[in-house]
């Protein structure tokens, strides 16, 4: 797969406008039991077009958003840049630029399945504070999908060469324990949109692995995105569900 920094720099577009948001419960988790709050300095690491920092910003002191990629990062400056809470970071997970036990909470959303984790881990520790929680929130279709869904999968099996390996690597636990530090606890919550098909269109091609135009699987997946759109929609929109999933814990024990 090629390299994740900038493998979504020709996506941005529909990424900001396709991509599902989280929803409220998930947020409330975050103010309840992992320091949320309006005195609260926080870090979305791989914070992309800024879809979660938009959550976090209302409810903190100030929200860093830590980005590599610089149209994702221009996206998110566009949209949040008028916010004095908000904070453009150019930096990765393995090495933010932010100052030493500056964060109180550190937030990742699907950017977490591309860290390097050991070093990842351990930026974690040298930019939050004793007593930080860090929480990996995912947007992940539900195991007992829907029949479009199904057919949505088999169409991305057939035409999408690399989204068995992305979806390998997407929730994995261990991986998230070894970031968190080991006391771990996940909450899911319901989540969904809802599209024309222009919509599914765009939600399609905002993801790493879809084709894009010019590659020879691009046209045959678009068309069988077509069949697939007409046979599932209703009233001319289709119904697009996922589990958020929230898994957090305490990074480093209070001082």
């Amino acid at each position: 797969m090629s390299n994740s920094t900038e493998r979504f720099s020709s996506r941005v577009g529909d990424y900001a406008r396709y991509r599902p948001s989280y929803p409220a419960g998930a947020i409330a988790l975050l103010q309840e039991r992992c320091g949320l709050g309006p005195r609260a300095v926080v870090a979305d690491i791989g914070s992309g077009t800024g879809i979660l920092t938009a959550l976090l910003l209302p409810h903190a002191a100030q929200v860093f958003a830590v980005e590599p990629n610089d149209p994702m990062r221009a996206a998110a400056d566009a949209s949040l840049g008028g916010d004095p809470r908000f904070v453009s970071v150019r930096g990765t997970a393995e090495a933010t630029t932010l100052a030493p036990g500056s964060v109180d909470l550190l937030v990742a959303g699907q950017a977490f399945h591309w860290f390097k984790v050991a070093p990842a881990r351990a930026e974690a520790l040298r930019i939050t504070r004793p007593g930080a929680f860090g929480a990996l929130l995912w947007n992940e279709h539900p195991t007992r999908g829907s029949a479009f869904l199904a057919d949505y999968e088999r169409l991305l099996r057939r035409h999408a060469s690399e989204f068995e390996a992305v979806l390998r690597s997407r929730v994995d636990e261990p991986a998230m324990r070894e970031y968190l530090g080991g006391a771990m606890e996940c909450v899911r919550f319901p989540n969904q949109q809802s599209f024309d098909y222009e919509g599914l269109r765009g939600r399609l091609m905002s993801s790493s692995y879809a084709p894009e135009p010019g590659h020879p699987e691009h046209l045959p997946l678009i068309r069988g995105l077509e069949a697939v759109f007409a046979r599932h929609q209703r009233d001319g929109r289709i119904l697009f569900p996922y589990v958020t999933l929230v898994y957090f814990g305490r990074l480093r024990d209070p001082a």
